[in-house]
């Protein structure tokens, strides 16, 4: 059976084993709904172009949701009713993950003069949702509830590369590539790669070292990753010139080429 709450003179309806307080507590959620009524408010304006007959939230839905180990909520699956007084509604399915990292790390050998041969590091494991036992990607993570996004990066790097860095020698790339007027919506500074349909927003940092040349075929082909947590990874090392071919199925890294390549020209990396 449903039950059924208020948020805000907003009707919520979700499945028997969630709750109110542990949907209060998703951080997904509350920052969805949040970031929602912050653009939604904007139309107040007379210069939006929906002013005349505004959209308001008019009810949420969770139809189904995912736990993790431990019964901590994972994935939350839910569609909110988005209407004009007259009626005319948006398209608002949504599936809430909440955000995640990605992270370019490019390997210099310690014998090539200058900076201009680098490598990327790839990894390769299996995307049940693709479809694919080995789907080739840049490495990630997803962010936590306390909202570290360095100290994740950093932790993927570590535990899928072996490679131990400081939060320091992370560059931002989404930072970096931000638009210089900010978002009156409020939304992340990342990339969003499917916008219609889920929350996940990346945030893509990036990191560069000097390191033998044969190091650079030891690490291709190594076995990495927590077993302990399902994950089965080998490495992939490419040339940086390759990697836009290499990775063109993987969002993250077609957005990480893009940032990289794009700051390099403005000079800022």
């Amino acid at each position: 059976m449903a039950a059924s709450f208020s948020l805000d003179d907003v009707p919520v309806t979700v499945p028997h084993d969630l709750s109110q307080d542990e949907l209060h507590s998703f951080k997904p959620f509350t920052t969805w709904i949040e970031t929602l009524k912050r653009s939604l408010r904007l139309q107040e304006n007379t210069s939006h172009p929906f002013h005349a007959d505004p959209y308001a939230l008019r009810s949420i839905t969770v139809q189904s949701i995912d736990r993790f180990g431990g019964g901590r909520l994972g994935f939350v699956k839910l569609s909110a009713n988005v209407a004009t007084s007259s009626g005319e509604t948006l398209p608002a399915s949504a599936l809430l993950r909440g955000p995640s990292v990605a992270m370019l790390v490019m390997l210099i050998p310690d014998d090539a003069p200058g900076d201009d041969e680098r490598h990327v590091v790839l990894t390769v494991q299996p995307r049940i949702p693709a479809g694919s036992l080995g789907f080739v990607e840049l490495p990630a993570g997803m962010v936590d509830d306390a909202g570290d996004f360095r100290g994740v990066a950093a932790k993927e790097i570590e535990e899928e590369l072996g490679i131990r860095i400081r939060e320091d020698e992370l560059t931002c790339l989404s930072e970096l590539a931000a638009p210089a007027e900010e978002s009156a919506e409020g939304l992340a500074t990342a990339m969003f790669p499917s916008a219609g349909g889920c929350d996940e927003h990346i945030t893509i940092y990036s990191h560069e070292r000097r390191i033998p040349r044969a190091q650079l075929k030891d690490w291709s082909g190594r076995l990495t990753g927590l077993r302990s947590h399902g994950e089965k990874i080998t490495l992939k090392v490419v040339p940086m010139r390759d990697l836009w071919r290499e990775g063109a199925r993987d969002a993250k890294c077609l957005a990480a080429v893009a940032l990289w390549e794009g700051l390099r020209r403005e000079r800022k990396v």
